[in-house]
């Protein structure tokens, strides 16, 4: 049988095919969540946009969206994106043509992920929804702002944004490194909000 494992800079062995919450690290995660780009790369600026960057702020938006959310709400917003770290980030069309199998890994990474932060192995559907509508205000946003579409090209793809949410929003392009220190302290402060 082929190698289906990935060694992390952690030490651990993660399974892809079988992960377990003991084998995740939250450094591993923002580690390769930092030097994965969103929009296979084509972001304008001096450092990619990375799904680090992007869980940090559909996080914030999700807190904005909202306010009443619980600090482990919070995290699932922060950590809806984690498979990616082992998985990288595919354009949903891509994801679509892979199918099941795709599917499949990132269900079972997500509830190893979620597990070893002390979240239910599935979220409920409706916090999905919230996340979602989170992650659909920032990928507007992105694709405006540094992916190159036009207002009515962006508003057509992802739907409008209230002018006064994004207003309230700034994307930022920084080196791997701060992204990652930045993720991670996200991430330590909701644990310490439980």
């Amino acid at each position: 049988m082929k190698r289906a494992w990935q060694r992390m800079l952690s030490g651990r062995r993660l399974d892809l095919l079988d992960p377990t919450p003991v084998d995740i690290e939250i450094e591993d995660i923002a580690h390769g969540l930092s030097f994965v780009a969103r929009w296979n790369g084509q972001t304008m600026g001096d450092w990619a946009y990375s799904v680090a960057e992007h869980s940090i702020l559909v996080e914030e938006i999700f807190g904005l969206l909202y306010p009443k959310a619980p600090p482990r709400e919070r995290l699932a917003a922060l950590l809806h994106d984690a498979p990616e770290y082992v998985l990288g980030d595919m354009i949903s069309p891509v994801k679509a043509a892979i199918g099941q199998d795709y599917g499949m890994l990132d269900a079972r990474l997500t509830a190893a992920i979620h597990l070893r932060f002390g979240l239910p192995a599935q979220i409920s559907q409706q916090l999905k929804r919230q996340i979602k509508r989170a992650d659909i205000v920032s990928a507007r946003l992105e694709a405006e702002r540094i992916a190159g579409f036009s207002t009515e090209e962006a508003d057509k793809i992802f739907g409008k944004v209230k002018p006064a949410l994004a207003e309230q929003l700034r994307l930022q392009l920084r080196p791997p490194r701060e992204t990652r220190e930045a993720f991670v302290a996200r991430h330590n402060s909701l644990l310490e909000a439980f």
